[in-house]
């Protein structure tokens, strides 16, 4: 089970995953070997499953949110999910109940990249109807 340390550990990668042990260490205020067993643990409890790269925006040009809603055959969703993996546009894929079965929120500099995006992401097989809104704003951003 994760205790304080942990969670404050888990908010420091969050924050940046490349900090050293020796710096989250530090700024922690506990010894470099107590950082390092403490995610070794974690790793292999599976708790800590990868560390990521989250790309900048070019010249912090602004980004062009859609969420894409997608109806599916059931028997093909895993598959479809493992072609939609190969799209560094998206940004996040939740499986839902009710119209549709999954939910895509994808950004790039353009909209005429996501729409491409969208026309080749209907073209699966397997993919029965696809739905598009683009983000306007955002009003609460907890990410």
């Amino acid at each position: 089970m994760k205790d304080s340390l942990d969670r404050k550990i888990i908010a420091v990668l969050q924050a940046n995953a490349r900090q050293s042990t020796s710096k989250i260490a530090e700024t922690l205020g506990v010894a470099r070997t107590t950082v390092h067993e403490r995610i070794a643990r974690m790793e292999d409890r599976g708790e800590i499953t990868g560390y990521t790269v989250v790309l900048g925006h070019p010249n912090d040009a602004p980004m062009v949110q859609v969420i894409v809603s997608l109806s599916v055959q059931q028997p093909e969703t895993k598959r479809i999910i493992t072609r939609l993996k190969s799209y560094p546009e998206i940004k996040l894929c939740l499986s839902v109940n009710g119209e549709f079965d999954l939910l895509l929120s994808a950004e790039a500099p353009r909209i005429e990249d996501l729409d491409i995006m969208v026309d080749e992401i209907g073209a699966i097989p397997g993919v029965n109807r696809t739905k598009t809104s683009v983000v306007f704003g955002r009003r609460i951003d907890r990410t």
